[in-house]
């Protein structure tokens, strides 16, 4: 074992921080040897009564730090040092140091909270933020405080955010390791983009080769950049230079070649996207290139898709990257990037909890005994929009009630740790023939893992499965498929888990709307896009594009899907305005979704049946559709104001998604009678907005938030409010005369503007401090009017001066 790394000088510090504390934090720059050295030396000196789980957030990381710990020990995975993850594992009884993936330490976790026989979970690489490793610490700090206060947590990363996690751990002591062994030489080059992105890159590449020995490892965004870079760089590079793609999708043996060291006389690049940053060693790297991008999925909880968006990487993501050309030797680090650039980027990688779907992180919380994501500690708590489109899919799935508790059904999906979607697929399946299971696990299989050979049709791939697929599928089962598949099932299998993710076509040539309401794109070209209706069981939005793009799906006849799921099918009715007849009229239609299967006129329903209609067609319209009278607006401008003037009171909200979202409580109301358009229009908004209100709030309205405002004369004159602007009061000067202060609303918070006029009711002042106005500009005001209404008052001291609405000829004498 090699005691040189630079993580060893502060081993003893590590050992005594464990000794003294359930949680220690450890900042190892890359290359310090903290995945592939430390975790053996606290195995073996740390007198732990238990073993160790270590978290790592890649699959190709986990697999690789895995055996490179079994090396040293002269063993093979699966000895003392294993590792699980989804779909594979290397373990047995003699395992002490399991390395682990894939939320398989939040299964753990679930099955076992007291986590029997673990004395130590080390969080490795926690700087990345993975929903997962986000989730595993709320819930290992949940154990320790609750069910083992002798559970020890370790936090190790290059780039540690350690005043957010010191926060969070305020007894947790922070170790801090010396560097790499061998100094980097950052540069920064921007990209020369008249060439393309992968041109400039690949002579970049290039030309690096030429001036600098060693090999070098890319940071690329993504696959498709990766092989673009790759056949650009097979014309320019040397004979003696190998060209290895690396990222996680790639076979074993691909991975292995771009891991392991070249052959002797032969130089290689390795071409990877963000899964090199951390714990994955890469033998024989002396040269970086770094792009600073990286491709993140954003996900978009109007919708319910993700979206795969391409971005500035981080500081320190830069740095991390940086890293890895020193590993054996002084190396070189070029950021295609201005150093300006550089500076100006985040310096940590946003959190994976704030922009992914969160339904199967809701579902875990929930089978954690959770009603609330606030009945955890986190270092960002997750969003509540995030939330609640979880939430709704859960529902949707059947996984909870109601009152969105997790469900006996909840509870099932639960268990195998998997995506809701598929979970219910399994749990359905489960509840039918054994043929039924078997095409559930073998979809899952293909789900989970799609293929990318661009036909995009799951029928394909479900009619020649892959080994993997087919393990998998075992795996899930818990039992080989001996009752076989069915074909016939796929659909109805499909149909539990993504009914929002039917598809109609619409207009033009490979444009499909889903059944919740978002729309797709595929090549009209495409195989796929012959079907008037399919499942769109894997989309992606793309950038600048309204539609998402179908990367995997499966075409449908309506009607037999109708016929094996008429559940799915529900009948309404829908009022639209007929632009030729200019009235309203009544449809009634059969709908998956928003999708319409069949549609027919109706005659005059009822007026319940009509009102309702009316109601979904403001709500899809909007409140434009209404006839807004100054009164009407005028009183929902007060109520808006009352609620952001006096927030402390019960003021309701009249946004327009508030006032549509209650549009049963103050407009369904008034609506008797109404039997069309004129009849609508004809609603005296005003009244209906009352109904938002108690005679109570109605009568305070009127005190806190008049309509009118007595000036001094005795004169009531309108208060004209505004969303944006304070409340405006237009007055003849000469009617404000004797009045001091600036009159005020809303309990003296707000204090009136002032439109003061002339007599001819032309503008001469705004103000908002009437006291003020009488010391100063009212003399140049008063020089300047005078003269032009001399029959008017316009007294040296207007304070104290009595108001009047009438002409100096017209006023008592002295």
């Amino acid at each position: 074992m090699n005691d040189g790394v630079p993580v060893s000088e502060v081993l003893s510090e590590v050992l005594g921080a464990l000794r003294q504390n359930n949680q220690v934090l450890l900042a190892a720059p890359t290359g310090a040897g903290k995945s592939t050295w430390l975790p053996l030396q606290l195995l073996q000196q740390a007198s732990l009564p238990g073993r160790i789980i270590m978290l790592e957030p890649r699959r190709l990381a986990a697999r690789n730090v895995a055996q490179r710990l079994a090396e040293q020990l002269g063993e093979q995975p699966g000895i003392t040092v294993g590792y699980r993850m989804r779909g594979e594992r290397a373990v047995s009884k003699a395992t002490r140091l399991e390395v682990v993936t894939e939320g398989i330490l939040t299964r753990m976790l679930q099955n076992d909270p007291m986590l029997e026989g673990v004395a130590l979970v080390i969080l490795d690489e926690f700087h990345e933020r993975s929903l997962q490793a986000d989730l595993a610490l709320a819930l290992l700090l949940d154990v320790q405080q609750g069910l083992r206060d002798n559970l020890k947590i370790l936090l190790m990363s290059a780039t540690l955010d350690n005043s957010r996690l010191q926060e969070l751990l305020p007894e947790a002591p922070l170790v801090v390791s010396a560097g790499r062994s061998w100094p980097v030489e950052r540069r920064y080059q921007p990209l020369d983009l008249a060439l393309g992105f992968e041109q400039s890159v690949a002579r970049q590449a290039s030309q690096m080769l030429v001036d600098e020995k060693g090999s070098m490892l890319v940071f690329l965004p993504g696959i498709a950049e990766i092989r673009r870079v790759e056949r650009e760089l097979q014309a320019r590079v040397a004979l003696d230079v190998d060209i290895c793609p690396l990222y996680g999708a790639l076979p074993l043996a691909e991975q292995r070649k771009a891991i392991l060291p070249s052959p002797s006389g032969r130089r290689k690049v390795v071409l990877a996207t963000n899964i090199a940053e951390t714990s994955l060693t890469i033998e024989g790297i002396r040269l970086v290139l770094d792009c600073a991008l990286e491709r993140v999925t954003m996900f978009d909880p109007r919708s319910g898709l993700s979206r795969l968006q391409t971005q500035r990487v981080s500081q320190a993501s830069m740095t991390q990257r940086a890293g890895r050309a020193g590993r054996l030797s002084p190396g070189v680090c070029l950021h295609l990037i201005s150093a300006e650039q550089a500076e100006r980027a985040a310096g940590h990688a946003q959190p994976e909890i704030l922009r992914c779907d969160l339904s199967a992180f809701w579902l875990e919380l929930l089978q954690w005994g959770c009603a609330s994501a606030q009945d955890l500690n986190w270092l960002d708590a997750p969003p509540e929009n995030n939330l609640q489109a979880a939430r709704q899919l859960l529902r949707q799935l059947g996984a909870t009630d109601e009152r969105h508790a997790l469900s006996l059904k909840g509870r099932r999906m639960a268990k195998p740790g998997i995506d809701p979607r598929l979970a219910a697929m399994l749990v359905t399946a489960a509840e039918l023939a054994p043929t039924q299971q078997a095409t559930a696990a073998l979809l899952t299989a293909i789900l989970e893992e799609p293929p990318r050979d661009g036909s995009g049709d799951l029928l394909a791939a479900f009619h020649r499965p892959s080994p993997h697929w087919q393990q998998r599928a075992r795996q899930l089962v818990g039992s080989p498929l001996d009752a076989g598949v069915n074909v016939d099932a796929i659909v109805p299998l499909l149909a539990s888990a993504f009914a929002d993710r039917l598809a109609q076509r619409r207009g033009a040539s490979g444009r499909y709307l889903l059944a919740s309401g978002s729309g797709i794109a595929l090549a009209s070209d495409a195989a796929l896009a012959h079907y008037e209706w399919l499942f769109a069981l894997d989309v992606l939005l793309r950038d600048g594009q309204p539609d998402g793009r179908l990367r995997l799906g499966l075409g449908v006849d309506v009607n037999a899907l109708i016929a094996r799921c008429p559940e799915l099918l529900q009948t309404q009715t829908e009022v639209e305005w007929d632009e030729d007849r200019l009235t309203l009229r009544a449809w009634q239609r059969e709908q998956i979704g928003q999708l319409i299967v069949k549609s027919r006129p109706m005659p005059q329903p009822g007026e319940e049946e009509l009102h309702q209609a009316m109601l979904r067609w403001i709500t899809h319209r909007g409140l434009i559709v209404l006839n807004w009278s100054k009164a009407a607006t005028q009183l929902r401008l007060r109520l808006y104001c009352a609620h952001r003037w006096l927030p402390e009171q019960n003021w309701p909200k009249v946004e327009d998604a508030d006032l549509i979202f209650t549009l049963d409580k103050w407009l369904l109301p008034v609506m008797r009678g109404v039997k069309d358009i004129k009849g609508l229009l004809n609603i005296d908004l005003y009244q209906a907005l009352l109904h938002l209100l108690t005679w109570s709030q109605r009568q305070q309205l009127d005190t806190l938030l008049p309509t009118h405002y007595t000036v001094p004369t005795g004169n009531r004159l309108p208060i004209e409010y505004h969303e944006d602007k304070p409340p405006l009061l237009a007055v003849r000067l000469q009617e404000m005369l004797g009045e001091a202060q600036n009159p005020c609303i809303a309990q003296g918070r707000i204090p009136l503007v002032l439109s003061l006029l002339s007599p001819a009711q032309r503008p001469l002042q705004i103000t908002r401090d009437l006291a003020a106005f009488w010391q100063g500009a009212y003399h140049d005001v008063k020089k300047e009017m005078k003269g032009r209404y001399p029959k008017h008052l316009w007294p040296d001291d207007p304070a104290s001066a009595l108001p009047t609405r009438r002409t100096k000829k017209h006023l008592p004498s002295k």
